[in-house]
């Protein structure tokens, strides 16, 4: 089974460096081209390759792993998906420069973290995802932690949770193979309907929620 990573940011990075500390290969992309990732690829060794995004679109499972404000770019003139696995990694929220005037928008509740909620007019984010990648058996998975602590998922004695949810029975039993092979302690959420909302940044009530299994 190939994994690819669509993007490169602290998500995609992250995922990358713990897949690697487990000796598990996987093909990472930005849309700056391989050549950009050589400082990461120098870091993580033999097992994480750098290849275009077309490349790490055609594997088995896919992470996408982009801002959602550029989904559309990314995942745009791909090979189609044919009933591959894609995971939802991202969350629909747009992060805030620094200098922005919603940095001080008081109506957002999420200012002081730099970030703001986008609306997709009442729909789950994995429903509007599932829009870019028509053909695919998409798994929401890696999306509701900091990204910082994924490369980390032995914590305090224990596993950390990574939570994960979809539609496809088999699709979610290969991605949870994969979170089990990093390290992590999965936990089955159910249907994207269900699991994708609880799991949703920022507004889920499990988002964010840092569980260990002891």
């Amino acid at each position: 089974m190939t994994i690819g990573i669509i993007g490169s940011g602290g998500l995609g990075s992250n995922v990358a460096r713990a897949l690697a500390k487990k000796g598990i290969t996987a093909t990472i992309s930005t849309r700056r081209g391989p050549a950009s990732l050589a400082p990461l690829i120098s870091e993580l060794g033999p097992f994480i390759n750098a290849g275009t995004t077309e490349e790490a679109a055609s594997a088995d499972v896919v992470l996408v792993a982009v801002r959602w404000i550029d989904l559309g770019e990314a995942l745009s003139n791909l090979p189609a998906w044919n009933g591959r696995i894609v995971i939802d990694g991202t969350n629909p929220v747009e992060f805030l420069k620094p200098d922005s005037p919603d940095m001080n928008d008081t109506s957002n509740p999420l200012a002081a973290y730099g970030i703001k909620a986008i609306d997709l007019g009442g729909k789950y984010s994995s429903e509007v995802f599932c829009e870019f990648v028509p053909g695919a058996r998409v798994v929401k998975a890696l999306n509701h932690l900091d990204v910082n602590v994924l490369a980390q998922p032995d914590v305090s004695g224990g596993q950390r949770v990574q939570f994960y949810s979809g539609d496809d029975a088999a699709a979610k039993a290969k991605v949870r193979k994969i979170l089990e092979a990093i390290g992590y302690f999965p936990v089955d959420l159910g249907s994207l309907a269900v699991g994708g909302r609880l799991a949703e940044l920022p507004f889920g009530s499990l988002a964010a929620t840092n569980f260990v299994k002891i």
